[in-house]
């Protein structure tokens, strides 16, 4: 996420990074008669002006961000700047976290260039706990920040060994099921969302299967998954461990884990089951337009993608069932650098920003979904709409999703390593690799990488 992170997420870095790639997904969809964007997509407005004060004298705050984080377009900075007559706010965005984290972490190290505010991607996080706390403030100290307030995995992953928490968290993506209820439908298998989720509830090999008999009657030239990629990630989304063990080690060759998400999707694509391209690429666009396939693994920002890349004609055909294990898939943070030149402003607004009811504001213009579960209960959630999805209650749908996300250990590079699963792995398999060979070539990519 999203998305951007965007996807990725898609943890983030564009190209070929899933999680990365989530930040590219510029899409609206609608909520309540009103649009909802994918959570952390693609472009932002660029604004550089980074002087501490106006012409009128008031006090700038200045925030470098990814991808569309939303704030400025769900109107949380007018808002703000209504209640706090003095303070003007202003955004700067790099489009693709790829280009932002390398240099978010270059004036981290140099301790200058810094924006008030920061924001950090999940698949990011724990890089930026673990080797620069030192220079970001302890939010936990900001006055009404209550750990309460979060959910205790999203609080968790943004604080230090010894209880400094760097970064409050913004949107969360909890894993379901988007499907088309018209090719189920011409396959033979069920469409109402809660025998959908019957079919793989508790068991990818239910997935998998589910998609073996969606392929004995399925409209010609569509498949059950959209990708091998969509599908891996959102194996992994729902482990506790994955690809670093709670001690920092490296473990995902060793992760039996990882090798099972592995060769299931290997198993899917190798009977034809999901489609042949790298999500987020042009060519994978056009199998959304061209209703190609008949499932996606489906995190909110999603549903902006879809959105986005779709002919009206396909508008009210999806619906969202669970995930046959809850998982998380993107997600992002806020952090404040103690050299910002007016950090006790910017703690506040983060506090603000972050808080419930415009985690929730955000969620209805944006498609953000909220890491605050104080903000399931608001009307802006229980009440949410999609254009997609007709009359879906997605927002209770994805509260409870997001209810049921297990704590996950996420490693410094994260993002390297699902990125040579992904890009470098599974999707062999759908050009005539055998799944051994995928594997053996995403594991020689992971550890080049993971050398440099």
């Amino acid at each position: 996420m999203r998305a951007r992170t965007l996807p990725l997420s898609r943890l983030r870095s564009s190209g070929g990074n899933p999680v990365a790639r989530r930040a590219l997904a510029v899409a609206a969809v609608v909520s309540l008669g009103a649009g909802l964007l994918a959570g952390c997509a693609d472009d932002g407005n660029d604004e550089s002006d980074t002087s501490s004060g106006d012409s009128n004298g008031k006090t700038v705050i200045t925030l470098g961000l990814f991808g569309t984080q939303g704030f400025k377009e769900a109107g949380l900075y007018s808002e703000y700047e209504k209640l706090n007559p003095k303070i003007k706010i202003q955004e700067t965005v790099v489009e693709r976290n790829e280009n932002y984290y390398p240099a978010l972490v270059n004036h981290l190290t140099t301790n200058s260039g810094l924006q008030d505010i920061q924001a950090v991607e999940v698949g990011n996080i724990a890089e930026v706990v673990q080797t620069q706390a030192a220079k970001l403030m302890d939010l936990s100290k900001v006055s009404g920040v209550q750990s309460s307030n979060w959910l205790d995995w999203k609080w968790k992953q943004a604080t230090t060994k010894d209880n400094q928490t760097i970064g409050l968290g913004t949107d969360i993506g909890p894993m379901a099921i988007c499907y088309r209820k018209d090719l189920f439908e011409k396959a033979g298998l069920p469409t109402d969302r809660e025998e959908v989720s019957k079919l793989w509830a508790g068991d990818w090999e239910k997935y998998v299967q589910a998609g073996e008999e969606y392929q004995k009657k399925a409209p010609k030239g569509t498949t059950f998954v959209d990708s091998p990629g969509g599908m891996i990630n959102a194996i992994l989304s729902g482990e506790s461990e994955k690809f670093y063990d709670s001690s920092g080690k490296v473990i995902y060759k060793t992760n039996p884990a990882v090798k099972k998400a592995f060769d299931l999707t290997a198993e899917a694509a190798e009977k034809g089951l999901t489609g042949n391209q790298t999500q987020f690429q042009p060519a994978w666009d056009t199998t959304i337009a061209n209703s190609k396939f008949a499932t996606v693994s489906c995190p909110p920002w999603m549903l902006g993608t879809i959105m986005g890349k779709s002919k009206p004609d396909s508008y009210g055909k999806w619906d969202v069932a669970a995930a046959p294990k809850a998982g998380n898939w993107g997600g992002t943070f806020l952090t404040v650098p103690k050299s910002g030149k007016h950090t006790e402003e910017a703690a506040k607004l983060v506090a603000w920003l972050t808080a419930p009811e415009q985690q929730a504001k955000l969620f209805a213009k944006q498609g953000s979904f909220p890491s605050a579960p104080a903000a399931y209960d608001l009307p802006q959630v229980t009440g949410a709409k999609n254009k997609m999805t007709g009359d879906a209650p997605i927002g209770t749908i994805f509260a409870e999703a997001a209810k049921q996300i297990p704590t996950q250990v996420i490693g410094p590079k994260d993002q390297i390593v699902q990125q040579g699963l992904t890009d470098n792995g599974v999707i062999l398999v759908t050009q005539g690799k055998s799944p051994k060979e995928a594997w053996d070539n995403a594991v020689k990519t992971i550890d080049n990488n993971l050398e440099k």
